[in-house]
């Protein structure tokens, strides 16, 4: 790498030397720029590589609540607002015990690339909070997000920073949030997406990230003449992307074996098909129960303590297409290896850098079809965009709209992608074509602007 490059990648890590999810994201993003470096001086001179991986502002505060038994409960926020050069800032909230600044840091830094390649004017930003809404009663988690939100208020609104949801945070979570939103500002504006369909959500939203992953897969599959019939897929996780995930894929002809949560993961080889499904989403977004429950419904493998891709790998489980939508650092070299080994070739991220580095060089390896999540995830952005536009619009498209347009903008994702990585030396790298692709509007953006 040249010593631009370089000398940002170590200044990161020697002022943040805690934060290795951020160093992972920005080492990754910026060691596929090096092309850029030669054929854009004007980026060098403006010192724009170095200035990309600083956001604009941090914003970090102590959220109380009361918890049902009465006792004072205290949790952290944060909101990162990374880079705003070409739209409002916009990014989910996540509420999750593993949350800290460098997790949120790395979201962050990544949505800047993915809205870039939206092609929607939307800036990068990511939040969220350590609290857990997993066994906390719905008026527990009113009463936290009540409290989130009377911090985050005054540093959103819908020509600043819209967020949305992301792990943890729901239809549910949204609405407590916008509701209070709506009451502490007297004002019913497009501030927050995930909406409900009742006050200013639009159709397609919760399956946007799913369908979208599903879609950037099957663009890549077309380029070698192939598509979904009879493909057998695994998908891990078994929240809101994972769900849609399998929903497209069984509408498109293949079947998905696989699901998972932090307690384990099941192997169902007859498919998870519509009603297995329903079951599902009603045991993940009514019940909140384990998928261990599905085994026990349909009388399948249960793998206790295992995650999907342990899962392929000892049990030499056979599939075609993988959707990693659970979390970060998920798949392994090892696990990569024994994807590859058990005839994978097309991978699809639905989660935010489920591929450790050590993976991402096996796929590159063995030429497997690798969508990086800032490229194949941009689906749920992106819908979120088309709820801004929506609510500002004072409008709501149809069901077939919004996905019409989704796939549309996938199919654009993908085209941007082939396109910079052939303009750049490395025709199908999908990872330098997002990265570059992403990069470039942002950063002619910024020098625009001059040193802001």
């Amino acid at each position: 790498m040249s010593s631009v490059i370089n000398e940002v990648i170590d200044k990161v890590k020697r002022m943040d030397p805690e934060q290795k999810e951020f160093h992972q994201a920005v080492e990754e993003v910026l060691s596929t720029l090096e092309p850029t470096v030669k054929k854009h001086p004007e980026f060098v001179k403006a010192n724009i590589y170095e200035r990309i991986v600083e956001p604009d502002r941090v914003i970090m505060f102590r959220v109380p609540w009361l918890d049902d038994k009465g006792n004072v409960q205290v949790n952290r926020g944060f909101r990162v607002q990374f880079n705003n050069a070409i739209g409002p800032y916009k990014g989910g909230l996540r509420f999750h015990p593993s949350v800290n600044l460098g997790i949120i840091k790395f979201l962050g830094f990544e949505q800047i690339f993915k809205n870039s390649l939206t092609t929607l004017p939307m800036g990068g930003a990511k939040g969220g909070s350590d609290f857990d809404p997993k066994g906390k009663s719905d008026m527990e988690v009113m009463k936290f997000t009540q409290s989130f939100m009377r911090e985050l208020f005054r540093y959103i609104g819908p020509d600043c920073d819209v967020p949305a949801g992301d792990i943890g945070v729901g239809g549910r979570e949204i609405g407590f949030m916008y509701g209070y939103y709506k009451k502490i500002r007297n004002e019913h504006t497009g501030v927050l997406t995930g909406k409900g369909l009742d006050y200013g959500g639009s159709l397609i939203r919760p399956e946007a990230t799913g369908y979208g992953a599903v879609y950037f897969a099957g663009e890549m599959l077309a380029t070698q003449g192939k598509d979904y019939n009879d493909k057998i897929c695994a998908v891990s996780g078994s929240g809101n992307v994972a769900q849609y995930t399998v929903e497209k894929i069984n509408s498109l002809g293949g079947k998905v074996v696989t699901l998972s949560d932090s307690s384990g993961t099941i192997v169902d080889e007859k498919g998870i098909d519509k009603e297995k499904l329903a079951f599902v989403i009603n045991l993940k977004e009514v019940k909140r129960g384990r998928i261990k429950e599905y085994a026990e419904k349909y009388n399948v493998k249960y793998f206790e303590g295992l995650r999907v891709w342990d899962v392929i790998r000892e049990q030499n489980l056979k599939v075609d297409c993988a959707f990693p939508s659970a979390t970060q650092n998920e798949i392994n070299a090892k696990n990569a290896e024994a994807l590859v080994k058990n005839g994978c070739y097309c991978i699809s991220e639905g989660a935010n850098m489920p591929s450790t580095p050590d993976a991402i060089k096996v796929y590159q390896e063995y030429n497997v079809l690798y969508g990086p999540g800032k490229a194949a995830n941009a689906g749920g952005v992106a819908t979120s965009g088309l709820e801004m536009t929506q609510n500002s619009m004072r409008l709501s498209w149809s069901r077939e709209e919004v996905d019409a347009k989704l796939h549309g903008i996938m199919k654009s994702i993908h085209k941007s992608c082939l396109n910079a990585s052939e303009a750049y030396g490395k025709k199908g790298d999908y990872v330098m074509g997002a990265n570059i692709a992403g990069f470039l509007k942002v950063a002619k953006s910024m020098l625009a602007y001059g040193v802001v």
